[in-house]
């Protein structure tokens, strides 16, 4: 049995949905940033952090990297060619896509009032739309990113469009609008949602 540490509005969601995605039990403490919490696993006081046992593992990208390798699911196999292309789109998304996000979201909200810039904000807005375009421009047929199989990509861009919307960015490009409405109407998706709130 698996632990995840971390509000539901949080990167924490996309740990949450991908243990539902393979099926796993798993508990969950629906505890913020820096909580005690927290702390005690992750000094940093960041979330999520998934136990493992009494091992913690911190970063939702590589916990959900770390699940998915450990029961064999929503992966390409490590060492292929097919498993670079999906790190490389994984890495894609976390610098183009959820990077304009936390920076916006730094300056909003989470840096100390005194330390925040408020100006650079539409500039992360044009940065994610440039971004939002290409990865349109990018994608392949297949029903997920990397094809006829969902991957961890596809639970990393899923939040990443959710937060959007939220953050007033927008998800302009169609392709990407429609794509966002098949992954949140997958029932491990809701499921979650569901159980976290």
């Amino acid at each position: 049995m698996y632990t995840v540490i971390g509000g539901l509005a949080s990167r924490a969601f996309r740990v949450l949905w991908l243990l539902e995605e393979l099926g796993l039990d798993y508990t969950h403490l629906k505890v913020g940033p820096r909580s005690d919490e927290v702390v005690a696993h992750n000094p940093s006081g960041k979330i999520p952090v998934l136990l493992d046992g009494d091992v913690a593992v911190t970063d939702s990208v590589a916990i959900m990297t770390y699940l998915a390798d450990k029961h064999g699911a929503l992966t390409a196999p490590a060492g292929t060619l097919a498993r670079a292309r999906q790190d490389a789109m994984t890495q894609r998304i976390v610098d183009e896509i959820d990077g304009p996000l936390w920076l916006a979201a730094r300056h909003s909200f989470v840096l100390p009032e005194e330390q925040r810039v408020p100006e650079v904000k539409p500039s992360a807005k044009w940065e994610f739309a440039r971004a939002e375009a290409a990865l349109a421009r990018d994608m392949g047929n297949g029903p997920f990113l990397m094809g006829e199989a969902m991957t961890v990509p596809d639970i990393l861009l899923t939040h990443c469009l959710g937060w959007a919307l939220v953050a007033k960015f927008g998800v302009t490009e169609p392709v990407l609008s429609a794509y966002l409405d098949r992954m949140r109407d997958r029932d491990a998706y809701k499921l979650s949602r569901e159980k976290a709130a």
